[in-house]
């Protein structure tokens, strides 16, 4: 199995990538690792090529690009390359932290979309209180949505869940602003009957406050209030730790008590922490791509790479595209 990296793209490039495949390929044993990007860069945080190719290129796509133009224009970017490798061929799966648009673009354009899928969804797993966490489709690819869409998200969240996290028939919820059937607005009432007659386990509709607390397994909207969700969360969670911190170190005796807790406030911050989850999958290609947030670091990298690791063994790609195949069939 081979899954290139753009190494140039993110915040801790190529630091974090160069790390995380040297990890991995310790973890990972039969998992080859494409590195692509300028390789002086590279060669400055390697101890162990063991299994780890590098492809050179010293264009990039930056985050302030327009993700369309960037991706006709930059041919030889290392995201657009590292996308091509998996179109040619000699990649099953690719990793980005570069940006989110222009990945998404790559995407379509070189792997292509599975017969049947309007449009691929960006899906992270966000934490939840008991540790197991949630997939959320869609967090951005497509702000407007439609009720064949989110159904085909459904489809999507319950083989990635069953395939890759292993959950036995796993819970599909569709966020609204209500429990109650009928709730929400012309999008949402129209795709409630939808899941409701879809093969999956269906709960219903999902609030917002109660997502973290583990309510579903998979949990699906339009783009516009995925990503909504996904920044309050952030910052949420980032804003909590920067309170905690501040109060605990405010006082000697507080500071004391800190340092008696640290353990158990270092294993919250793990089972809060988007790095332990991997990357967010742009569901609905043709192979697995993942877009790994803009600041992972070296752990989250790894986790990424574990991640497309098990879409590929488990052929979640294929499984999709079946599922799907079936919903076409009986409509």
């Amino acid at each position: 199995m081979n899954i290139s990296i753009d190494a140039m793209g993110g915040d801790q490039a190529p630091k974090a990538q160069v790390e995380a495949a040297q990890n991995a390929i310790q973890s990972f044993p039969k998992v080859n690792i494409t590195l692509v990007g300028n390789e002086s860069e590279i060669r400055k945080h390697i101890t162990n090529e063991k299994q780890i190719t590098i492809l050179h290129t010293t264009e990039k796509i930056d985050d302030t690009d327009q993700p369309t133009t960037a991706v006709r224009r930059k041919k030889d970017s290392s995201m657009v390359l590292a996308v091509r490798e998996v179109k040619e061929g000699r990649a099953d799966a690719c990793i980005s932290a570069g940006n989110t648009g222009a990945l998404m673009t790559a995407g379509l354009l070189y792997v292509g979309r599975i017969k049947g899928i309007d449009r691929p969804a960006l899906s992270p797993m966000l934490p939840t209180l008991d540790g197991k966490g949630f997939l959320l489709l869609d967090v951005g690819a497509n702000m407007d949505a439609k009720p064949e869409h989110l159904q085909q998200y459904a489809i999507i969240g319950k083989t990635y869940m069953e395939m890759v996290r292993n959950i036995e028939s796993p819970r599909v919820g569709l966020l609204n602003v209500g429990t109650e059937a009928g709730k929400g607005n012309e999008l949402t009432k129209a795709t409630f009957p939808l899941l409701q007659s879809s093969d999956i386990n269906f709960i219903g509709n999902v609030e917002a406050r109660d997502l973290l607390s583990g309510v579903a397994d998979v949990v699906v909207c339009d783009g516009f209030s995925g990503n909504i969700v996904l920044k309050s969360t952030e910052g949420t969670a980032g804003t909590l730790f920067t309170l905690l911190k501040k109060e605990l170190t405010s006082s000697i005796v507080k500071k004391i008590a800190a340092g008696v807790l640290k353990s158990g406030f270092k294993e919250i911050k793990n089972t809060m922490s988007y790095s332990e989850y991997g990357g967010a999958g742009l569901y609905g290609l043709k192979a697995p791509v993942i877009k790994a947030h803009g600041s992972s670091d070296a752990t989250a990298i790894f986790h990424a790479i574990r991640q497309a690791k098990e879409m590929v063994e488990q052929q979640v790609v294929t499984i999709i595209k079946n599922e799907v195949a079936k919903v076409v069939e009986r409509e």
